[in-house]
């Protein structure tokens, strides 16, 4: 019996994998660079991307396409112990196919899809709150996802704003989405400080909050069913529930970046 530990992206999970799927080993944790000692044999591998990259394209010719995104989205989720899931669906796929993916009477897999219907749902969700607010020429704004879903926002936003230059922060996973010109990149950002805005922005945020404020009929408030159509762990990064202040120093740590975006994907 033994556990992994290694460095959290998904190159690093499949390296994992494939040292797992060579040895047969009994896999009993995946461990990140910071969590503390285990019960078991621990093996610290550094993500392998020749290997990654082989052990991915298996996926797709020895079980289905649709495996390979399954597992890959996946990843991104907050299932708990999603590496020995995903272990042990890649494991059952090699074995017998495709059919690992439609057998929902295997608690695994239940478990999978609950979680990649949360996912995507929280996804959904978060391209109507997200919130902009316009500094110094960029459209800044902040998240708070319980799963890792700016992978997956960032082709929408770098389309559909495929004019502007664009920066959203994921408090959670700390990373941050730069666009520009229908071009996009993800890079890892430990804090994140929106800066004070001008005052056209500030009355642009004014306004939406009195059209927020005025717009419901009094007589007719009903807080549990406007929870529903707006759950509250959204509102901490939307304009409408916070002042200039608390959007402006919600966390400390880096300005906004400027300048252009020189790299990044199509």
């Amino acid at each position: 019996m033994i556990a992994y530990r290694y460095d959290g992206t998904f190159a690093g999970f499949l390296t994992c994998v494939w040292d797992a799927l060579e040895s047969r080993a009994q896999v009993e944790a995946f461990l990140r660079p910071d969590d503390g000692a285990a019960l078991w044999e621990v093996r610290e591998l550094v993500p392998d991307q020749g290997r990654a990259r082989k052990l991915y394209a298996a996926l797709a010719r020895r079980v289905s396409q649709d495996f390979q995104k399954l597992v890959a989205r996946c990843f991104l989720t907050c299932l708990p112990q999603k590496e020995l899931d995903l272990l042990a669906l890649i494991r059952r796929g090699f074995q017998e196919g495709d059919r690992v993916r439609q057998d929902l009477s295997d608690p695994v897999m239940a478990r999978v899809n609950l979680a990649l219907t949360k996912m995507w749902t929280e996804w959904d969700h978060l391209k109507g709150f997200i919130r902009f607010s316009e500094l110094d020429g960029f459209l800044v704004g902040e998240i708070e996802p319980k799963n890792r879903v700016l992978p997956l926002l960032a082709s929408h936003f770098a389309q559909r704003f495929s004019g502007e230059r664009l920066v959203l922060y994921d408090r959670t996973h700390h990373e941050v989405f730069l666009s520009e010109g229908g071009r996009w990149k993800l890079l890892p950002a430990d804090g994140f400080r929106m800066g004070p805005a001008g005052e056209r922005e500030r009355a642009f945020r004014a306004m939406w909050r009195k059209y927020y404020q005025t717009i419901a009929i009094e007589g007719r408030t009903n807080p549990k069913c406007q929870s529903t159509h707006m759950p509250k762990r959204y509102r901490v990064v939307m304009t409408e529930f916070l002042t200039d202040e608390e959007m402006e120093q919600s966390l400390p740590g880096q300005a906004v970046p400027t300048g252009s975006l020189t790299s990044g994907s199509d």
